[in-house]
């Protein structure tokens, strides 16, 4: 992680098990450089997906990768407040500028109030099957499923609202200095 730098770009290459890429974002900012974790921001950010249509991300997203967690979490705003995203998915790797990971499909969406939805089970499940997910990589996407449930119920970090707000200040500020360097 030598390489990359706050305040540097890079897009997100997302996989499934069987290597085929699944989605593009195009752009995001890097926040933060943890030792165990990235942070990035972006906003109305064109994605790709797999059979080449694209759309454009709605509103501001603060993104969290993990080195050793099966999970990553988007902060999003939105109309009703900040609600938060999280897939089931391998760590990240970085490869240049391109932050990479396999999504499981088990998706889970905190809304504004703390309540929240396990998404996609089925889609998970059709998936094990047909991509034949060993046991041992289905016990660690439960157990990491499991151990995000626990973090939001105790509102870890990152999910707390006045995180999301912090790192967006963040952003408008990196995405102001390119705009003065460009």
């Amino acid at each position: 992680m030598k390489k990359i730098k706050v305040g540097g770009h890079y897009v997100i290459h997302c996989y499934k098990h069987d290597g085929k890429i699944h989605k593009i974002w195009e752009e995001a900012v890097l926040l933060e450089i943890g030792e165990e974790y990235l942070v990035f921001g972006n906003d109305r950010t064109k994605v790709i997906e797999s059979d080449g249509r694209s759309w454009k991300t709605r509103e501001p997203a603060i993104m969290f990768f993990f080195k050793k967690k099966w999970f990553n979490v988007i902060g999003q705003y939105k109309k009703e407040g900040i609600q938060f995203y999280c897939n089931i998915a391998s760590p990240f790797l970085i490869d240049e500028t391109a932050i990479k990971y396999i999504d499981y499909d088990l998706d889970l969406r905190v809304f504004p109030d703390g309540s929240f939805k396990v998404l996609d089970r089925g889609e998970y499940n059709y998936h094990k099957n047909q991509m034949n997910y060993s046991k041992e990589l289905d016990r660690i996407l439960h157990s990491e499923l499991t151990s995000l449930i626990e973090t939001v119920r105790k509102k870890e970090w990152p999910f707390r609202h006045e995180e999301i707000k912090k790192y967006y200040e963040i952003y408008k500020q990196e995405k102001e200095k390119n705009a003065v360097m460009n």
